[in-house]
């Protein structure tokens, strides 16, 4: 008896830490968040002169007329930028991932377990490493300044491909395959028909990973884009901040302009909520 309550107690202590944890890390997230709300409500005067995360004089309304009518309108255009690199990005990337992860999963060749192995190690180099030798090797062919300098390196992410490799090994069985080529069935049939049906959940996890990424992608679109109009909103904001250290403050915009690219992001998740925490629990199972 004396064990069991020693063992209750130390569960007890155990769930208490734990969830003590959780709510300090919970705070740590949501911190900048709040600090960006009540940030974009200020006008410039409050920014500065009141406290951080206490709210001031309400002035959203303005300061959003500002963010979206600024030069033209030109906020929208980077959102909109955002959202078509980071979508045929994303959607790019998720065959590509979803289509080498079943071959490496379901077919037995030469070199297999050295392709993979290559794979791995290559999705632990940064992405800002690559920045610089893919901007010289666009140059090369002429594509640099061209939507193309940036999907087509979007299209190829080793981490997705091995996540692909995963969602296949544990979602598709084997004998399933085998019955398909006893019936006739070719191989691109097989993949097209079954094993993607099979795999959507893994694949729409892919999706918004590789999406999320490439929204907050910011060196490769630094290298690769050249004119305003081009930007990506997460570049177009760092211009607006290279405006505020140069020539003019312009801080009330870029923050505004933050919260403001953050609500895509947000509905995106919540709207693939269901697939997405299926998909992370089957990776982590296996």
């Amino acid at each position: 008896m004396t064990l069991q309550a020693g063992t209750v107690r130390v569960s007890r202590r155990s769930v208490v830490l734990t969830l003590a944890l959780m709510t300090v890390f919970l705070l740590y997230s949501l911190l900048p968040v709040w600090w960006l709300l009540v940030s974009s409500t200020k006008n410039l005067s409050d920014l500065y002169n009141t406290f951080g995360f206490s709210f001031a004089r309400w002035n959203l309304p303005e300061n959003l007329d500002r963010t979206l009518s600024y030069h033209d309108h030109v906020f929208l255009r980077w959102v909109w930028n955002s959202v078509l690199y980071s979508g045929l990005g994303a959607a790019g990337a998720t065959l590509v991932s979803v289509a080498a992860g079943y071959g490496l999963a379901k077919f037995r060749f030469a070199g297999r377990g050295a392709l993979f192995a290559v794979t791995i190690g290559s999705s632990l180099l940064p992405g800002a490493l690559l920045a610089l030798p893919l901007y010289l090797l666009f140059s090369r062919i002429g594509l640099v300044g061209s939507i193309w300098s940036l999907l087509i390196p979007y299209f190829v992410n080793p981490f997705c491909v091995y996540l692909g490799r995963v969602y296949a090994e544990s979602s598709i069985p084997d004998e399933l395959l085998e019955a398909a080529r006893i019936d006739g069935a070719g191989e691109l049939r097989i993949f097209t028909s079954i094993s993607l049906r099979l795999m959507t959940t893994g694949a729409v996890t892919i999706f918004m990973l590789d999406f999320i990424a490439i929204w907050n992608n910011f060196f490769l679109p630094l290298f690769m884009l050249n004119g305003e109009r081009s930007f990506p909103v997460i570049l177009g904001l760092y211009d607006w901040n290279r405006q505020v250290l140069q020539s003019q403050d312009m801080t009330n915009l870029v923050i505004t302009g933050s919260l403001l690219s953050v609500i895509p992001l947000a509905l995106f998740m919540i709207s693939l909520q269901r697939y997405w925490r299926s998909g992370v629990l089957m990776g982590s199972l296996r």
